[in-house]
């Protein structure tokens, strides 16, 4: 009897022990998916350009060096311009491309979206093949994310139809490409901040 107390007991802790470090790996796969999707907004982060100000305008040419495309301007036609910063190997990118094509056809009466990215032009051609994006703009400079501070992968920039910068911030989720389309429509430059306006008030 009273080795199978000792038994029970030894078994009983080692049950408890392994429990911890259950719950030890499920709390750190927890603080993960925390940092992939929270907030809600897409995540803004420290730099020069801001919300409001004016978009810095560029002509750059598409990756085949054939069509100049402009970035930042005023519109001609009154439609507001979505770049979305990509690249052939960020994993995220990828992911989100779907859901770039889902918005591109559910938000195309006022948007017109644009891919930008920054290297080899061959990788660049198979990229854009690989993940049927020849219908989109796709332009390849090193300037043009230099210019929108852009430090981080994948990221978007909302420009609105008077060459204001509307809305911007990395981009993890579906969730946060539609934060974009919000924060244009509310005239609230992330979810973060209307958080922060409302707490104030």
């Amino acid at each position: 009897m009273t080795n199978f107390l000792i038994i029970s007991n030894i078994v009983l802790w080692l049950c408890v022990i392994g429990l911890l470090f259950v719950v030890f790996a499920l709390v750190r796969q927890v603080g993960v998916l925390y940092e992939r999707i929270a907030p809600a907004g897409a995540l803004m982060i420290q730099q020069a350009l801001s919300v409001g100000d004016d978009a810095p305008e560029l002509v750059v040419t598409d990756h085949n060096g054939l069509i100049d495309i402009s970035i930042g301007a005023v519109s001609n036609d009154g439609k507001s311009q979505l770049v979305f910063f990509v690249a052939p190997d960020c994993p995220i990118c990828k992911t989100l491309l779907p859901a770039f094509k889902s918005a591109s056809l559910a938000e195309s009466n006022w948007l017109d979206f644009v891919l930008a990215s920054d290297g080899n032009a061959s990788e660049m051609t198979e990229f854009i093949k690989r993940q049927q994006l020849q219908k989109f703009p796709f332009v390849n400079s090193q300037k043009l994310g230099r210019s929108y501070g852009v430090s981080k992968l994948p990221y978007a920039v909302l420009v609105d139809e008077f060459g204001k910068i509307a809305s911007m911030g990395l981009i993890n989720t579906r969730e946060h490409f539609d934060s974009l389309f919000n924060a244009k429509e509310t005239q609230v430059a992330s979810l973060q901040d209307y958080l922060e306006k409302n707490t104030a008030s």
